[in-house]
């Protein structure tokens, strides 16, 4: 079983599903309460992404992965993208709209993934957004290391200038820039300012763009619905 959390708007243009970062285990509860990572970037901004006008997903771990390690080490595997393609042939059968996948940390190396092994023709979504990449990563295969010339939809990356994760440092965005020579649409769009508090790998550090989720939001949702 694959549980999510949906919110729809009146006349979406657009639907997004949101993939939160770290071991992406919400552990979503029936009444939509969310125990896990509800301070991630992508998770704490589900409402802003509804107020632009698109239906909003956010996905947990599957069933049979509700405890740890949830997603660690699952992200690229043949059965998570079963489990999205699942949720993509769902949120069709509700509206014939654009789906895209936005990815925030760990979560790029799921909607990166899913985007080389699921194309559009074969019910993949309609393109991706890549939100504090995972750009190098010694434990498992960042995304610059994929096999992005598989992608044949638009592709935006989102980067904080001062994102100082290790794993994601902004000096290291060209080389991802470089490796996407197939989308028919790419853009990278650079953010400053901000709070930056605690940990710099996690959400409440500029790599989960504290205190400009409006702005970020409402740039990518603009990209994604663009004429």
């Amino acid at each position: 079983m694959q549980r999510i959390l949906v919110i729809t708007p009146d006349k979406p243009k657009a639907a997004v599903i949101l993939f939160a970062g770290g071991d992406g285990g919400l552990t979503l509860e029936a009444d939509g309460r969310i125990p896990k990572l509800a301070g991630n970037f992508l998770v704490r901004s589900r409402q802003l992404f509804s107020d632009q006008g698109l239906t909003t997903v956010v996905i947990d771990a599957p069933s049979d992965k509700q405890s740890y390690p949830y997603l660690s080490g699952y992200r690229q595997t043949d059965d998570h993208v079963a489990d999205v393609k699942a949720v993509l042939v769902w949120l069709r059968q509700q509206s014939n709209i654009p789906v895209w996948l936005i990815g925030t940390s760990r979560g790029t190396q799921s909607a990166a993934h899913i985007a080389t092994r699921l194309p559009l023709n074969d019910g993949g979504p309609d393109g991706i957004v890549l939100t504090a990449t995972i750009l190098s990563d010694p434990r498992s295969r960042a995304v610059p290391e994929m096999a992005l010339d598989r992608i044949r939809i638009p592709v935006l990356v989102a980067h904080h200038r001062q994102d100082s994760c290790r794993a994601c440092l902004y000096s290291d965005v060209p080389r991802l820039m470089e490796r996407l020579t197939t989308p028919p649409r790419k853009e990278l769009i650079t953010f400053d300012g901000g709070i930056s508090t605690g940990d710099p790998c996690e959400a409440r550090a500029y790599h989960g763009f504290n205190g400009i989720e409006g702005e970020v939001v409402q740039r990518i949702a603009a990209w994604i619905t663009a004429p």
